[in-house]
């Protein structure tokens, strides 16, 4: 593949990227990547990898983020390339999405550049299985752990090395794959993961530095946010629902930014006792939700696609079109039946 001659092999796995994917990449001359709002290391690194492929290739490329980039993310080489809206001077000849369950998820730069987004092709790369496939082209694999493990193979099929922009490229996959998989600890690692983060660990990506930046290491403003939030946790059905609140005020009384409630969902799904964990995010008229469950439990997509959303069967989110105290009512009243249903653990 490279003068390198790099000993992971993933050729049997890079197999299954669709032919037409591989295509619609190579031709494109002039691409826009772009990730969901209120972005994390999956949807940021994907974008910022197929940026480094495209540009490989000779393209020219615009990676875009509605948002800015959290702060937790900067230590990852190549996250200050991203733009909050699409170059004007560039005429697009391919929109990639990535990561995005929906097309909306990307934000108000869809709306503001909606001639655009008419206009040119998307290719829409994704693992979320709720993905309604809103592309010209849609690659969905939800049997993939992150879509930088889906890229990861992409790169392999495209012939570009895994070290390529000084490193960058592989930098940006691990980070995506360790976010989402928990550091390898939740039920999506597969045996195709695990080969995946070899291959970026011997292209340069430091997982243990990753996983220590983005697990092991937070501001204090962020500590003491957690806190707060998880001294408000309520529970139900005696500990197998469970729940807390972000409200402005927390965030005021901390110090801590709104991409800082990262993590806070996945602290109380480590409740014991639970078999599904919520975190309510108030958000002016809306709420926004994030669900947790535990492995043969509960369908997170299932409480959430009454909502709206989607995501994964263990991890979904979804805005709710009502103030807090409504829409935990109801998400509590929805989330209650369908834990009811499942026969407690011994």
């Amino acid at each position: 593949m490279s003068e390198l001659q790099p000993r992971v092999d993933l050729s049997a796995y890079a197999a299954a990227v669709p032919e037409e994917v591989v295509d619609r990449l190579r031709s494109a001359r002039r691409v826009l990547t772009i990730c969901h709002e209120n972005p994390e290391a999956d949807a940021l690194g994907s974008a910022l990898a197929v940026s480094l492929l495209v540009e490989a290739g000779g393209g020219v490329v615009t990676p875009v983020c509605a948002d800015p980039v959290p702060a937790m993310y900067a230590f990852i080489p190549g996250m200050d390339r991203f733009r909050r809206e699409p170059d004007p001077s560039v005429d697009y000849d391919l929109l990639v999405v990535g990561d995005c369950g929906e097309l909306e998820r990307i934000g108000p730069v869809l709306e503001s550049h909606r001639t655009l987004f008419e206009r040119v092709p998307i290719l829409d790369i994704d693992h979320h299985i709720s993905n309604p496939q809103f592309g010209a082209v849609d690659w969905v694999d939800a049997a993939s752990s992150a879509t930088c493990e889906m890229v990861t193979l992409l790169a392999w099929r495209l012939g570009i090395p895994l070290t390529a922009g000084g490193g960058m490229l592989a930098w940006a996959l691990a980070g995506g794959v360790v976010m989402d998989t928990g550091n390898f600890q939740h039920p999506n690692v597969t045996p195709r993961t695990l080969v995946v983060a070899a291959a970026l660990r011997e292209a340069g990506a430091p997982l243990s530095e990753i996983a220590r930046r983005l697990y092991r290491s937070k501001p204090n403003t962020q500590l003491c946010l957690f806190g707060r939030v998880l001294a408000k946790m309520e529970s139900d059905l005696d500990g197998r629902l469970v729940w807390s609140t972000l409200e402005p005020a927390d965030l005021t009384a901390s110090g801590a930014g709104p991409a800082e409630s990262e993590g806070l969902v996945d602290l109380l799904a480590q409740s014991e006792t639970s078999e599904a964990a919520i975190l309510f995010k108030e958000n002016g008229e809306s709420t926004r939700i994030s669900v947790r469950t535990r492995d043969g439990g509960v369908d997170a997509t299932e409480l959430t696609g009454a909502f709206g959303g989607g995501g994964h069967a263990r991890a979904a989110g979804a805005t709710v079109a009502l103030p807090l105290d409504e829409a935990r009512r109801a998400v509590l009243a929805r989330a209650a039946a369908l834990v009811a249903a499942v026969e407690p653990r011994r």
